[in-house]
């Protein structure tokens, strides 16, 4: 277990109280002020639990010592509250161990999610429409907005391709571990054999850029405006309103034709432009520090099967923690917090062992 010395905890400490110190002369700028109280705001919790990890530390020194005492009776009870001391101790150093991991600097913000239909032709369409809105009851549950941004359905009622902006506190370090394979066993509604079928859709979850994130020069985008295609009345048959942008470095596509706008859809495809880019940034700079190394569980490969929604058993199982849950009617409606509050535990667990290591 990772045991944090008594050296950081007391630096903790110390640059928590200079903070506070700075915070109460009144003197600081504006933007210095704003940057302090920031950074005090992620440090005080920290601080907290660096404090309890210290008190125990020094109650254990202190019991320890009455186990050494003449009186039996008072050894006794000193050796109780020091077996209840080191269980608290424990817990308190995991809790700051984890407090001082490194953040991912997008685990607060909004994501981008997009949800395409795998093999299974019709079937696999459903089963995109089906993880559509299981997200988005979850999103819900946790006072999330969701916004579809673009959507490309499928004959039997489905989607083709779905993408979706979810904003709210910490929708990114909640949904990182979604992106994947997610893969389905059920009888379509069209198989009149009652034959089960296996088909699969694929998710992504990209943290959403803001336009101080990622600089898009003019002479880098080519901007194509043409007559919208699909379902959507006269509108779409006369009016030239669809956008693609392309960008010409990396060579990224984005098509948006949803809206009935030509300026709406061309804000709607840079905010999902400007998201694919800074993923493309955040992915070179992790390869650049982690090397070959992908977390198990938060590795991101799209291609990688992360989990089974397998509708006879009524399971959903997700296979990089092998965890089962025989509880899949609740988490399509939503109720998740026990699959992903297991995905974020076992990525602590993870970076925990990396530390010791």
């Amino acid at each position: 277990m990772t045991r944090i010395s008594p050296e950081r905890i007391a630096q903790i400490e110390a640059r928590r109280d200079e903070l506070s110190a700075m915070m109460a002369t009144g003197d600081l700028p504006s933007d210095r002020f704003v940057a302090v109280s920031k950074e005090y705001a992620e440090l005080e919790p920290v601080a907290a639990a660096a404090g309890e990890v210290r008190r125990l530390r020094a109650e254990a020194v202190s019991l320890a010592a009455m186990t050494r005492e003449a009186d039996a009776e008072l050894r006794a009870m000193a050796a109780e509250e020091l077996r209840a001391n080191e269980a608290a101790l424990a817990q308190a150093d995991h809790a700051l161990a984890l407090a001082l991991l490194p953040r991912d600097a997008a685990d607060e913000r909004a994501a981008m999610l997009e949800i395409r239909a795998g093999t299974g032709g019709d079937e696999a369409g459903l089963f995109a429409g089906d993880l559509l809105r299981m997200y988005t009851r979850y999103a819900e549950r946790q006072g999330w907005k969701v916004e579809l941004i673009s959507a490309s359905t499928s004959e039997a009622g489905g989607y083709k391709e779905v993408v979706a902006s979810v904003a709210g506190k910490g929708v990114f370090a909640k949904l990182k571990f979604e992106s994947g394979v997610h893969r389905v066993q059920r009888v379509p509604v069209t198989e009149s054999g009652g034959r089960i079928h296996t088909s699969a859709a694929t998710v992504a979850v990209l943290p959403e850029a803001e336009e101080v994130d990622v600089e898009i020069r003019n002479e880098d985008l080519r901007i194509d405006i043409y007559r919208a295609s699909g379902a959507g009345g006269q509108h779409v048959n006369t009016t030239d309103s669809a956008v693609r942008l392309t960008h010409i470095p990396t060579g990224l596509v984005v098509i948006q034709q949803d809206q009935r706008s030509q300026h709406k859809n061309r804000d709607k495809a840079m905010q999902v432009l400007r998201t694919r880019l800074y993923e493309l940034e955040r992915e070179r700079l992790a390869s650049e520090r982690s090397g070959a190394r992908k977390s198990m569980v938060g590795s991101g490969d799209r291609s990688e099967r992360i989990r089974t929604y397998n509708f006879p058993q009524g399971r959903v199982t997700d296979h990089r923690i092998n965890l089962t849950l025989h509880r899949l009617p609740e988490i399509l409606e939503g109720e998740m917090d026990e699959l992903i509050g297991a995905l974020v535990a076992e990525d602590e667990a993870e970076r925990l062992a990396a530390l010791d290591s």
